[in-house]
């Protein structure tokens, strides 16, 4: 009896030594090494500071560091593809926008599902986007510039951080309100744009908030308009869209952190629980609304059902405008 009951107990431990090392493998401490989160644009626009301040944030937070990785190009497509074909442990995330959510119908050959190929996280942040110009252009407002380009049309252009992008599709929804015509020359993120804007190669530019607010105070570019509801915090002296010529006008950037699809629901709940820790924080809130973006923290199950009304909106807005990319 002592023999067989030894060897019973043997078997029982080593069962449940297997269970607590398979649960150990299943849970594991996360983060036990470094995050990356993708950027699918350049470095400099609206979606890139956004993101490294978050990294830098939970880099403080756990201790462990978290990088971002620029992967501009193809309409943000290359970087948001490398995210849907990564291992769906954690371990890499893209801050992404708009063009997630407009690709598919923008493109006939989108190489990710949306909806399918994600785990949504949280939608971080939203902002208006804004008109700028190059201070030798000869207007002071947008009611100046929609008067130029009616004396002109299809002469003057303006930049956009690329085809499908949140500022393009503002762009053209304005264009369109306001019956003008404008060429329009798309660039792999906000920062290239604005350079040109900068150097005056190009006239105007639609950009995310963020991106210009360093050289309107040094005057190297002129606000025209923001394009949300309201005016902003950091520019109180510019007038939306709507006030300045073009009624009803209304359009908000915004910015969200998705996983892979598959990717362990308790990661998710940890990323997205640490995510809307530091966006409740006053000086990330002071800092976001100085910068006139509002932060926003959403459950995954929120952010999920706002990406799907983003399809539904902004593909209404890009088959309207007839906007298509081979």
């Amino acid at each position: 009896m002592a023999i067989r009951y030894g060897v019973n107990s043997a078997v029982y431990a080593m069962a449940a030594a297997l269970l607590v090392t398979s649960s150990a493998q299943a849970q594991p401490d996360y983060p036990a090494k470094p995050i990356r989160i993708v950027v699918p644009s350049s470095p400099g626009g609206g979606t890139d500071i956004l993101a490294r301040q978050l990294a830098q944030k939970l880099t403080e937070r756990w201790g462990q560091q978290v990088v971002v990785d620029n992967r501009p190009g193809a309409g943000q497509m290359i970087g948001i593809e490398f995210v849907a074909k990564a291992a769906p442990d954690g371990y890499t995330l893209v801050m992404t926008a708009t063009p997630l959510a407009v690709n598919t119908v923008l493109y006939k050959k989108v190489p990710y599902d949306p909806v399918r190929d994600f785990a949504p996280i949280s939608q971080v942040a939203a902002m208006p986007n804004m008109v700028v110009t190059h201070p030798a252009l000869p207007v002071r407002n947008i009611r100046e510039l929609i008067a130029m380009a009616k004396a002109r049309p299809g002469q003057l252009v303006y930049a956009s951080s690329g085809i499908g992008t949140g500022p393009h599709l503002s762009m053209e929804l304005f264009l369109s309100m306001a019956a003008v015509m404008m060429g329009h020359v798309p660039y792999k993120g906000t920062g290239p744009g604005m350079i040109d804007t900068i150097a005056g190669q190009v006239p105007v530019l639609m950009s995310t908030l963020l991106p210009p607010l360093p050289h309107i105070k040094t005057g190297r570019l002129r606000p025209l308009g923001v394009t949300g509801a309201t005016r902003v915090v950091s520019l109180p002296d510019v007038p939306t869209v709507a006030e300045s010529g073009v009624p009803g006008y209304e359009v908000v950037g915004w910015y969200g952190i998705v996983a892979p699809a598959h990717t362990p629901r308790e990661v998710i709940v940890k990323l997205h629980a640490e995510i809307a820790s530091i966006l409740k924080s006053q000086e990330v809130r002071e800092k976001l609304a100085a910068d006139g973006a509002e932060p926003v923290g959403s459950t995954p199950e929120q952010f999920a059902a706002f990406i799907k009304s983003e399809i539904d909106k902004w593909g209404k807005v890009v088959k309207s405008a007839g906007i298509q990319v081979e």
